[in-house]
């Protein structure tokens, strides 16, 4: 049977409340194609080009590099061509193939005062003799070097103008959410001031450095286009144009800015300083996995395990190795890097309130920070240990064959002369010591945050966890003198 249709006399015979029904179904049809029109006819952003336009520059660095004799790079070394290469390179360089030459490079860059700061990478200008800008009206101006940071690949640049420049201002990036439209300009591929569009893909992107705080964003970015901003929809500055992720050096739509929040508080120290000044709390740190968490007795796997504590602000305000650090300054730790970031945007000189959980209770330390700059590259204290046990005895337990210490082997693994633990000398490839990344040659200073000095000592630690209720025991580890806690299995 077909379906009875309902011609528009019947209309009238609708009841009141079926025509109200269908005049808001109509209404509410109309209001959602309303937004859409609008979406599929976006405002242009020639206005918003146009503005900022400007402040962005176009940087051409250049550097004087030795001279090279012979074809070499252009034909393999003993090639039937080599000798046509040579000729080939000895006549154009009319017998000075060992002459210096000139390299040069482009980049991008943004100003961001009226005096003639420029920021950009300073993967752009490094090593560079000479540094040429060139501004949107065509001019041109030398650049002189304020200040560089290579931890977040920000340089800043300064310029001498006639009059003051067009700039812009930066934006707090925190505030950019996934989908908000950014705009990218720069110098891509050499070809000039370039302007592309897209969203913001990704927040809080890290790539390898300790202090990335990257937004991704699919708006076009190339070769040339290191050092540029990335623009929100007020023209102000959420990121550094830095990087791009590509099989083939080209834009795939993954790339890189480095938010505004970081590089504003490093353009204001280069600016003040002309270097950075970073927190230095003085640890070594790793995260808190959810076997570690179990091992101490932990109720979250979150926090910054404490893994050593060299001389320094740390060890002063009386932080021990095997704290797990929960809160700095008052804001909760949930991981290494976000520590790392806390400490370093932390003033040098502060006293900050440090919060620790120890052996299950929580202690609050006041230390007062160091300068990370200055610290770099510090050895790490070691305290001297007990005296050596006497009983060298070889051990299988949890996967690893142990032996104590003695000179031979403190030599022989390049350890402290007074290092005291258990040296590890084969590790069972089909066990979890194995697949956490245990070797021979590490050493064992640690089990149950505190010290073994023996055999008998690690398995008096094992007993006591498997007494305690606990499924695994916390090792603390030393691999060339870095230490890093795992937790091992207890056996059923």
């Amino acid at each position: 049977m077909q379906p009875k249709a309902v011609s528009m006399s019947n209309i009238s015979l609708i009841p009141v409340q079926m025509r109200l029904l269908l005049l808001a179904v109509l209404t509410l049809a109309f209001m959602l194609v309303q937004p859409l029109s609008a979406l599929a006819q976006q405002q242009s952003l020639a206005p918003l080009a146009e503005k900022i336009s400007p402040s962005v520059v176009n940087i051409t660095t250049s550097t004087v590099v030795a001279g090279r004799t012979g074809p070499q790079g252009i034909v393999p070394e003993g090639s039937p061509f080599e000798d046509f290469f040579r000729e080939f390179q000895d006549r154009n360089n009319e017998g000075d193939g060992n002459r210096p030459r000139r390299s040069s490079a482009l980049g991008s860059g943004f100003v961001i005062s009226e005096d003639g700061y420029v920021v950009t990478n300073n993967h752009v200008i490094e090593g560079a003799d000479e540094i040429l800008i060139e501004f949107f009206n065509g001019s041109e101006l030398k650049a002189e070097v304020v200040g560089t940071d290579p931890n977040t690949d920000i340089a800043l640049l300064k310029v001498e103008a006639d009059g003051p420049l067009p700039f812009v201002s930066f934006a707090d990036s925190d505030l950019s959410r996934v989908g908000d439209w950014v705009v990218a300009m720069g110098n891509p591929l050499g070809q000039g001031f370039s302007v592309s569009a897209g969203i913001v893909s990704a927040r809080n992107r890290a790539l390898s450095g300790t202090y990335d705080d990257y937004i991704q964003t699919d708006a076009a970015i190339n070769r040339g286009n290191s050092g540029g901003p990335l623009f929100n929809m007020d023209g102000e500055v959420i990121g550094v144009n830095t990087a791009i992720l590509s099989p083939n050096g080209g834009s795939i739509g993954i790339g890189f800015s480095m938010a505004s929040n970081v590089v504003t508080r490093v353009v204001d120290q280069l600016k003040e300083f002309g270097e950075t000044r970073r927190g230095w709390l003085g640890v070594r740190i790793q995260d808190v996995t959810e076997d570690v968490a179990e091992a101490m007795g932990l109720e979250t796997a979150s926090g910054a395990l404490v893994t050593d504590v060299p001389e320094g602000p740390a060890s002063e305000a009386g932080m021990e190795a095997g704290d797990v650090i929960i809160s700095f300054a008052g804001t909760t730790v949930e991981d290494t890097r976000g520590l790392v970031r806390q400490v370093g945007n932390s003033p040098v000189g502060e006293t900050v309130r440090v919060t620790v959980m120890r052996e299950g209770k929580s202690m609050t330390l006041r230390v007062t920070l160091g300068r990370r700059e200055e610290a770099e590259g510090a050895v790490p204290a070691v305290a001297a240990g007990p005296e050596e046990s006497d009983d060298p005895v070889t051990k299988d337990l949890l996967g690893l064959t142990l032996t104590t210490l003695t000179d031979e082997l403190r030599e022989e693994l390049g350890a402290e002369a007074n290092m005291q633990g258990l040296a590890v000398t084969a590790v069972d490839e089909t066990s979890e010591a194995f697949e956490k990344g245990l070797r021979a040659g590490d050493i064992i200073t640690e089990a149950g945050q505190q010290k073994v000095t023996s055999i008998a000592e690690l398995e008096e630690r094992v007993a006591a966890a498997e007494e305690a209720g606990r499924k695994s025991l916390l090792l603390l580890v030393r691999r060339a003198g870095d230490p890093r806690f795992v937790a091992l299995s207890l056996a059923e």
